[in-house]
């Protein structure tokens, strides 16, 4: 009998310790536990990425030329067209055979006389609810549609990439 009891007794103290480390797994971390670094001169970041060059590119009525960005070595475009407001395209990775995880794809649109109207942006961002089985896809086709205030006098466009992740 002492050996059942004393067995039901660490039963019950390995029951709670259990329970204390589930509820210390769950509880958030403290902030201020956190590494904190300092980079002299570094400025945070704010609002979209941005690619030198998008505004003063010169492409020709009814094509799409690219401006650089910091990945071009990681990718290869496939055919690009411009029809009606709209650029389409497809990035073809070549880094690497993993998962996307963060793609923008940056467009400028210009007019019939070479004057830039304005950007948009393709944004692809995985989620849990996205991922897929299988191996992963190399390609990546994107459609960025130009803001509707200029969209009827869309002639040209460039696009870039100013971010690309994947595993």
């Amino acid at each position: 009998m002492v050996g059942v009891v004393a067995g039901g007794v660490v039963t019950w103290t390995r029951s709670d310790s259990d329970a204390g480390a589930s509820a210390a797994a769950t509880r958030p971390p403290d902030p201020a536990s956190a590494a904190r670094t300092s980079f002299p001169g570094l400025v945070a970041a704010s609002g979209e990425p941005q690619l030198a060059g998008l505004r003063s590119a010169d492409p020709r009525p009814g094509t799409v030329g690219t401006v650089a960005g910091p990945f071009d070595d990681r990718f290869d475009l496939g055919p690009l067209r411009v029809r009606g407001g709209v650029v389409s395209g497809s990035l073809h990775i070549t880094s690497d055979v993993s998962d996307l995880l963060e793609l923008q794809v940056l467009a400028g649109f210009y007019d019939a006389r070479g004057h830039f109207l304005g950007t948009g942006r393709f944004v692809h961002h995985q989620t849990e609810e996205k991922q897929h089985t299988g191996p992963p896809s190399e390609v990546e086709s994107f459609v960025i549609t130009a803001p509707a205030r200029f969209r009827d006098r869309v002639s040209a466009a460039v696009v870039g990439v100013p971010v690309l992740v994947n595993e």
